[in-house]
């Protein structure tokens, strides 16, 4: 486990129970309070980190729509620029974990889809692609602040890490 991992890892065990505690004290209503009815979510992806620094790399933005159902399944759309300033998007299925090691409002969720958009002289730059075409699995971490909004994290295999914004419809 490198650096950054550990790092992040350290963080979020540490920020979670805090956060919590915050939300009961403060009134705030716990959880995704979604249980029998499916949702659609906003998705905006204003800031990504990068592992390692590369002259190359440009802002990363992201905008997406999710789809999530009772049973935990979602699927969703997001477009965004690549590090390399590429125009990119990401079509996928996954499934969600609610209230994690008993924290209301904590989320996990994996995603596994078709992407495109890393071209040439960046093809080699995700694990499969061709001609652009590549598959992608994504693993995220989430809290609700609030039955409508949360704050996300998504991890981009070995490049980095993608924060987001997300608005419950």
């Amino acid at each position: 486990m490198n650096h950054y991992t550990r790092a992040l890892l350290t963080s979020v065990a540490m920020t979670v129970p805090l956060l919590s505690a915050f939300a009961e004290q403060s009134g705030m209503p716990q959880g995704p309070d979604v249980s029998d009815k499916s949702y659609w979510e906003l998705l905006v992806g204003p800031y990504a980190v990068h592992w390692s620094s590369d002259d190359e790399h440009k802002h990363v933005y992201l905008l997406g729509v999710e789809r999530g159902l009772p049973d935990g399944t979602l699927w969703g759309f997001s477009a965004f620029q690549n590090s390399f300033g590429q125009a990119s998007a990401y079509a996928y299925y996954g499934y969600r974990w609610d209230d994690v090691f008993g924290y209301a409002g904590l989320y996990v969720k994996i995603s596994g889809g078709i992407l495109y958009g890393y071209k040439e002289p960046y093809e080699d730059k995700i694990p499969i692609n061709h001609n652009g075409w590549g598959l992608a699995i994504i693993p995220a971490v989430g809290y609700r602040l609030t039955p409508k909004d949360a704050l996300e994290v998504g991890m981009l295999g070995t490049a980095g890490l993608m924060f987001m914004y997300t608005r419950r419809f």
